[in-house]
């Protein structure tokens, strides 16, 4: 096939002759005239195609023979010129002189060599400033030296005076372009790697405006598209990406995994055919930046580090703690990571002495050499990219020098020397390569991203065997129970038995006592079980009310019944929350809401609402904004105040015979249930097993299955297929999600996929920062949705609520939770590591808090230090030596940390010397 694209190359007789000015002053005033210009630049340099960039309004594109084969030169260019859409006319600015290139390549890789690949007309940019007669010769030299290459015009650049061009034109035998006068204003800054990047220049869109008015008045952009419209036309198809690279075949239907690639100020430096590829390869490719971001993007499956400038931004890059903590955990938790050049540096523990990410063990310092070399490498072992043996080609341009120069496993040999860093999920070097060039080491990356993002469905295995109750103790130290006729079982027999499931006998609704009452019950199992002997309890409100009838119980119990201060339990511990536990002058690190103020747009959103306050609530429009949001018809959802009145809706649905919670667990649900005049049975997640549910624990004739994911207070995620196959005939399975937007990626989720025999909760109290608003939503299946819709009260949910649901759903808002998920990430794990660090037993949690085995009395400790935590012995299955901690910025997270090592020291009979 042919094809037809008008183009020249920009060269020039050797460096510094202002072809760069020139070529982009071009590129922008044809722009500017109206014709769809296409920017390119000859070599592996980076900077200049981002001047094109901005001159053009479409991606610069590089030419260079070494990188990618002196087969694809022709094909790239066609690419570029039709992405992303046609252009009237490609620019090639070329690299240094005419003919230099690769030093022992005989002009390889050099602009001639560009040019003659792809037949392209050639325009001389001639510094005339210190010349003028003499012009004439170098510029017969260029155009006579190689018949391959065709020199057909000349532009003269610093032109001191119209008399000074006129006797270098008069000189010449080609026809002059242009004359360019001298104007230092728009020359482009320099840097110890050349040019300035125009993402670091300030103002570089008004300079170039101003570039673009110099050379429009300068040149004759009419001869110049004539000489560019002579260009023959091209034999060769265009590359495309998808011709060298695929989605995996077995890849699920949909899935695209996140690739997260560096930009900002600091990373500058990528071809634009490398996310093309990644994007061929089924991923999505999302920018972030190091500098400014707290976190990696949400649903990170790869990294992407490219080159740049970090030295240059060693203080800034430092100073973004959380992203640093962000990155060294997802290279330690085997996030395939690719780095280059700067990609490298910012890997590395130190840069100048600043701290940088710690992913790598070396240490990177400027130095006063300069390495610059176009070699071929060879892949000394099998790695993420590489194959031992294989071999590419690629570039290195820097001053700095890292120590030692390669791990223990090499990323490449490079003229006999090992360098850089490798392992099956990190590939980092100095060495910048071209995938269009060698396709294959894209294809690899993206193929590990989709296997890191596949879901992996873990074997359980089989439920142990649940064992008979064992007698219950000490009747003597309960109190009476109140006057109500009730069956009920032994107290506490069932509740402290061994076995993972407790379930009261066969309840009698009609005789249960009156709803005031059943407000005050909240059974709390696991917590009389591991309460020290000598420890007194308060009276348990539901033991009392199952006790035997013939037992009588005052209506109030008083102070005076319950334990010492530092161990007291609320009288109705299921109706218990953090809130409680805060207070004026206390640090909170009881409560899970994210201590960040709302958005702007969602404060924007909120203030808005109040114009619409004088008419009743509809959250219809709210509604469709949350069914777009997870892919699913509108009448698969239900706008709630909050998670709280789907609990309330849930338990009136029906008339449930077995409804079972999985604890330790948000009480809400269980109160809700108990309140609606039903008997629970808990499933009890286990401090040995790592509070993970076993799905086989679930009693088969349970009707409705209640169980958070990830679990509040634990931060235990549980797989999504687990959570699915609880699903069974005439059985609905609630999924409380409420703290699933803090997980990046949300991978377990349940909200997208198929909803029968499923109930899955939202809120957007925690992740938004809205206590105040009560706005949720519930996802089920029409049939569902619309039942516990006839059970809603009418306008429970308020024109302020419906608001905050439309707002967080929309595309500012899905950046933004991404942003919070990935800090809150970095947070927590400076949390869980300092608490470590401390001797505390931590449970592993993916989401904004984590439950920590502080010690009994600790707490209480804490609060007198000005700490609040969230005690743990209100949840069924947790004891009071365990706290829920909210996950906050590293230096709140140090003040607890310092409070918890000065409670430690003071004594040893502290509480905190039972945590060991």
């Amino acid at each position: 096939m042919t094809t037809r694209l008008p183009r020249i190359v920009v060269a020039a007789p050797a460096t510094g002759q202002g072809k760069t000015t020139v070529s982009t002053g071009l590129m922008a005033a044809l722009t500017r005239a109206g014709h769809v210009v296409s920017g390119h630049k000859v070599g592996p340099d980076y900077i200049d195609p981002g001047y094109h960039a901005l001159a053009c309004g479409r991606p610069g594109r590089n030419l260079d023979p070494h990188l990618v084969g002196e087969h694809r030169v022709a094909p790239l260019l066609l690419h570029g010129a039709r992405t992303p859409v046609p252009a009237d006319v490609a620019v090639v600015e070329g690299v240094m002189g005419l003919f230099d290139g690769r030093v022992g390549g005989k002009g390889f890789s050099s602009t001639a060599h560009v040019a003659a690949l792809t037949r392209t007309p050639v325009v001389l940019v001639v510094d005339i400033s210190r010349s003028s007669r003499s012009i004439g010769a170098v510029v017969h030299g260029m155009a006579t030296y190689d018949d391959s290459v065709e020199v057909v015009g000349v532009l003269l650049n610093k032109a001191g005076s119209p008399r000074h061009a006129a006797e270098v034109t008069s000189s010449i035998s080609l026809p002059v372009l242009g004359t360019i006068p001298r104007d230092p204003a728009v020359a482009a800054p320099s840097r110890h790697l050349g040019l300035v990047p125009a993402e670091e220049r300030e103002l570089s869109a008004a300079a170039l405006d101003a570039l673009a008015d110099h050379v429009a008045a300068s040149v004759d952009l009419d001869a110049v598209l004539a000489v560019a419209r002579s260009a023959p036309d091209l034999d060769v198809a265009p590359w495309s990406p998808h011709d060298h690279v695929a989605p995996p075949a077995d890849v699920r239907h949909g899935a695209r995994p996140v690739v997260a690639v560096a930009g900002g100020r600091a990373f500058t430096f990528r071809y634009a055919e490398t996310e093309e590829l990644l994007r061929a390869a089924g991923c999505d490719v999302v920018a972030f930046d190091p500098l400014a971001d707290a976190a990696l993007p949400t649903g990170t499956a790869a990294v992407y580090l490219g080159g740049g400038f970090p030295e240059v931004h060693a203080a800034d890059l430092t100073g973004n703690a959380t992203m640093r903590a962000s990155l060294r955990a997802a290279v330690a938790a085997g996030v395939p990571t690719v780095a280059e050049c700067a990609g490298l540096l910012y890997l590395c523990d130190t840069l100048d002495g600043e701290p940088m990410v710690g992913a790598v063990a070396a240490g990177a310092a400027m130095t006063e050499r300069l390495t610059l070399r176009y070699p071929a490498a060879t892949a000394p072992a099998d790695s993420l990219l590489g194959r031992a043996g294989e071999e590419v080609t690629g570039h290195e341009f820097h001053r700095t020098h890292v120590d030692p120069v390669a791990g223990d496993v090499a990323a490449w040999t490079v003229d006999g020397t090992d360098v850089g860093t490798a392992t099956p999920t990190l590939h980092a070097s100095y060495l910048h390569t071209h995938w269009a060039g060698h396709p294959q080491l894209a294809q690899r990356f993206a193929d590990a991203a989709h296997a890191y993002a596949a879901p992996v469905v873990e074997e359980r295995a089989p439920a142990p065997t649940v064992e008979e109750p064992a007698p219950a103790p000490t009747v003597e130290e309960r109190a009476p129970a109140p006057e109500v006729e009730e069956p009920a079982p032994a107290p506490t027999v069932e509740e402290r038995a061994p076995a993972s499931v407790t379930r009261p006998p066969d309840p009698v609704v009609e005789e249960r006592a009156p709803a005031p009452e059943v407000e005050e019950r909240a059974p709390a199992p696991a917590v009389e079980e591991r309460a020290p002997a000598s420890v007194t309890r308060p009276p348990d409100p539901v033991v009392e009310e199952r006790a035997p009838a013939s037992v009588t119980r005052p209506p109030d119990p008083v102070v005076e019944e319950r334990a010492p201060a530092s161990v007291t339990r609320p009288p109705d511990p299921l109706r218990h929350h953090g809130d409680a536990e805060t207070g004026d002058g206390l640090v909170d690190l009881a409560v899970n809401v994210h201590p960040g103020p709302p958005p702007g747009w969602l404060t924007q959103a909120l203030v808005a609402s109040l114009d619409e306050v004088g008419s009743y609530p509809d959250p219809t429009a709210a509604e469709r904004a949350v069914a777009d949001h997870h892919g699913r018809a509108p009448g698969e959802v239900l706008a709630t105040a909050g998670a709280a009145e789907a609990f309330g809706l849930l338990a009136r649905l029906r008339p449930w015979r077995r409804p079972v919670v999985v604890h330790p667990q948000f009480t809400e649900p269980h109160a809700a249930l108990e309140q609606s005049g039903h008997e629970v049975t808990s499933v009890l997640c286990r401090a040995e097993d790592d509070f993970v549910l076993d799905p086989a624990a679930v009693p088969e004739d349970a009707d409705l299955v209640v169980v958070g994911n990830p679990t509040n207070p634990t931060g235990v995620l549980h797989p999504a297929a687990a959570l699915r196959g609880l699903v069974r005939p005439g059985r609905l399975v609630v999924v409380d999600e409420a703290f699933m937007d803090a997980v990046p990626g949300e991978p377990e989720s349940l909200a997208g996929g198929p909803l029968e025999g499923l109930v899955v909760l939202r809120s957007l109290t925690k992740h938004w920062s809205v206590p105040g608003v009560r706005a949720g939503y519930l996802l089920a299946a029409p049939d569902v949705a619309a039942d516990l819709r006839r059970g809603q009260t009418p306008w429970s949910v308020s024109t302020t609520a419906a608001a905050a649901l439309q707002a967080c759903c929309a595309p500012a808002a899905r950046a933004e939770a991404g942003r919070r998920a990935l800090e809150l990430t970095a947070w927590r794990e400076h949390l869980a590591a300092g608490l470590t660090d401390l001797g505390v037993e931590v449970v592993g949690s993916s989401t904004s808090f984590v439950l920590a085995r502080l010690g009994e009395g600790v707490r209480e400790a804490l609060r007198e230090a000005g700490v609040a935590v969230r005690r743990g012995d209100t949840f069924p299955g947790l004891d009071a030596s365990w706290c829920r901690v909210a996950a906050r910025e590293p230096a709140t997270t140090e003040v607890l940390l310092a409070a918890l090592a000065g409670v430690r020291g003071r004594g040893s009979s502290g509480a905190l010397q039972r945590v060991r």
